[in-house]
């Protein structure tokens, strides 16, 4: 049965049909929150927190994009509205980020890479996480976030370019100064 055929079905009163969307999605979902989020706890809260407006607000699925489009816009607003709330008062969480496979020079590079994600604003990383990170299509994406398709692309060539100067992939530019 598909997205749609669901999130119908829930609407229309079947007990089961939500429980299937959120097994179908929620892995999806909790990665595009703990990216954004950057600590596991509050991106568990994000999905429980989109995952239940999504409930709620079901009727409300214009059905002009894909479910999982609709989903992510609501988890990703989820983030946004649980960090606005929570401004920078926690220390940075701890990742596992090393596997089986992963070198050591590899697991500093994206220690690096993350931290120099974290620094970015919000809307420019929320672009890249869905466009550079999960392939979302800049479409999707700009349908997700509620922006333009061009505010998605400026927002991921600002934020590239903002993390390869704080990589030190390219030198910062300082202004002339004007005599």
């Amino acid at each position: 049965m598909s997205d749609r055929d669901l999130l119908a079905r829930h609407v229309a009163g079947d007990d089961e049909a939500f429980g299937e969307l959120f097994r179908r999605h929620k892995d999806r979902m909790w990665a595009v929150a703990l990216r954004t989020v950057r600590d596991p706890e509050l991106a568990a809260d994000c999905v429980q927190d989109g995952f239940l407006a999504a409930f709620r607000r079901a009727e409300s699925f214009r059905g002009e994009a894909a479910v999982t489009t609709w989903l992510h816009r609501i988890v990703v607003n989820a983030c946004l509205d649980r960090l606005r709330r929570r401004r920078p008062t926690a220390e940075l969480p701890e990742y596992e980020l090393a596997d089986r496979h992963d070198h050591h020079a590899s697991t500093e590079v994206r220690l690096d890479i993350q931290e120099a994600l974290a620094a970015l604003p919000e809307g420019q990383r929320a672009a890249l996480v869905l466009v550079d990170m999960h392939a979302v299509p800049v479409a999707e994406a700009a349908l997700i976030l509620g922006v333009a398709e061009g505010t998605i692309k400026s927002r991921c060539a600002r934020g590239r370019a903002a993390l390869a100067q704080q990589l030190g992939l390219i030198p910062s530019v300082r202004p002339v100064e004007s005599r």
